[in-house]
């Protein structure tokens, strides 16, 4: 077992032998072997291995969108592993806020317009304008994806994320696509949030000094938890090098 597995604060996630394998043909893969973890309420996690380690399919698991093949995952009293589909999709719509490596946003629509659509169906969102003006774009929020830079259309996919007041934040690769200073803006976003909001923020990347930003750094290889680190001085997005 790893070394300070678990959070200070109330966990907001509890996983027990967490088991992913993934089958095609005669074809087997072990995504996640036994991980046990704790994440907690208003922490800042990386998730931090390279390729094939299993950091993104237990992010998945953790966001609803895939199940384990064995084990036990909570959110709070929920229980998730076991959950039907329509159990995970109200969960994802109401507690679930995500950021990908690519934006997704829908082109014809301004940034606006592409808030309003999370909007419409979150039971307490927050007011469009503040959750623009949380990621710096309140002077772009009439304009179009074509129209913003890398760096302004992965702000906006934090602020969709965000609008809806998720419990959790989880970000997969959410500078990959992004050049260094522009990749700091979009980590600056996600800190004031996690700071600000009180908002559970776990995010994935192969970039060890992201890592910094952390209250907790958990290292996966080969499907397992590796080894657990606590940071003792968060460094500020402004602070890292890479």
């Amino acid at each position: 077992m790893p070394a300070d597995p678990t959070p200070t604060s109330t966990p907001v996630f509890r996983a027990q032998g967490l088991t992913k394998t993934y089958r095609s043909g005669e074809v087997e893969v072990q995504a996640l072997r036994q991980v046990d973890l704790e994440i907690g309420r208003g922490e800042f996690v990386v998730l931090l291995g390279a390729s094939g380690s299993g950091k993104s399919t237990l992010l998945n698991i953790l966001g609803g969108l895939d199940v384990p093949t064995a084990g036990d995952v909570r959110f709070g009293d929920h229980m998730l592993s076991g959950a039907s589909e329509t159990e995970l999709t109200r969960y994802r719509r109401e507690h679930v806020g995500f950021v990908f490596q690519f934006y997704n946003l829908i082109p014809s629509l301004t940034v606006r317009e592409n808030l309003a659509l999370v909007t419409d169906i979150a039971h307490d969102p927050m007011p469009i304008d503040q959750a623009i003006d949380l990621v710096g774009l309140t002077p772009r929020r009439d304009h179009f994806p074509a129209q913003l830079s890398g760096g302004e259309q992965q702000r906006v996919a934090i602020a969709r994320a965000i609008v809806k007041r998720p419990d959790v934040l989880l970000c997969d690769e959410p500078t990959g696509a992004l050049d260094y200073q522009t990749g700091k803006l979009v980590l600056e976003v996600i800190a004031r949030i996690n700071r600000e909001l009180g908002t559970t923020a776990v995010v994935i990347t192969h970039n060890a000094a992201i890592a910094g930003m952390a209250d907790r750094v958990i290292h996966l290889g080969d499907g397992r938890i590796q080894k657990v680190l606590r940071n003792a001085h968060k460094l500020q997005p402004s602070e890292l090098s890479w």
